[in-house]
């Protein structure tokens, strides 16, 4: 796996962004925690132009009450051309790379997932574009993905081959039961409060 992947850095100087490259320290780009908590914007068009690897996450529930990765996708491509006024900045191709070989990349796995290859694990999702927010679709595919689509577009969902989700319903998991227990973990933690 990789020496060191650092959360969120929104405060990093020029002189940091040079020791992050010089030692390979991955990015994970948390953008919409970052916006929630008022923590800052990160520097992540400057740290892709010197060639750091940059991946997205969603950081916690608690700061990004709803993990959709698609969203943070939009949310970083937009957080940095609006920070730098450059509408050129993290392009939807750089920001789909972020959720898909760069995350691999992050954690030392780009050698068995974050690209549809022979040999690599068959890692997938499938987009409905036949919706509302998908149409009329764009010309270039990852920028209908980034700025139109959202979690509750993928229909499927297979990992390792497995197909984990098929036409939006789970088949190895209860949803129901998820449910219930959500609920109920919230209810716990309400009257422990």
């Amino acid at each position: 796996g990789p020496d060191v992947v650092a959360a969120h850095c929104v405060w990093l100087s020029d002189e940091e962004i040079e020791i992050i490259k010089k030692h390979d320290v991955k990015v994970s780009h948390n953008p919409c925690s970052n916006m929630k908590l008022a923590s800052g914007v990160a520097p992540v068009s400057k740290l892709m132009k010197k060639g750091v690897c940059v991946s997205i996450g969603t950081d916690g529930a608690s700061s990004n009450n709803n993990l959709d990765l698609i969203e943070e996708l939009k949310t970083a491509s937009l957080l940095q051309k609006v920070s730098t006024l450059d509408p050129k900045v993290v392009s939807s191709d750089e920001a789909i790379q972020m959720a898909t070989i760069r995350g691999a990349e992050a954690l030392g796995l780009d050698s068995q997932i974050g690209s549809i290859e022979v040999g690599k694990k068959a890692d997938l999702i499938l987009i409905d574009t036949n919706a509302a927010n998908m149409t009329p679709d764009s010309s270039n595919i990852t920028s209908n993905i980034v700025y139109s689509a959202n979690g509750s577009n993928v229909d499927t969902t297979i990992g390792n081959g497995k197909i984990l989700m098929e036409n939006k319903k789970l088949t190895v998991l209860d949803e129901d039961e998820i449910y219930a227990k959500a609920r109920q973990a919230i209810k716990e933690l309400k009257e422990a409060i």
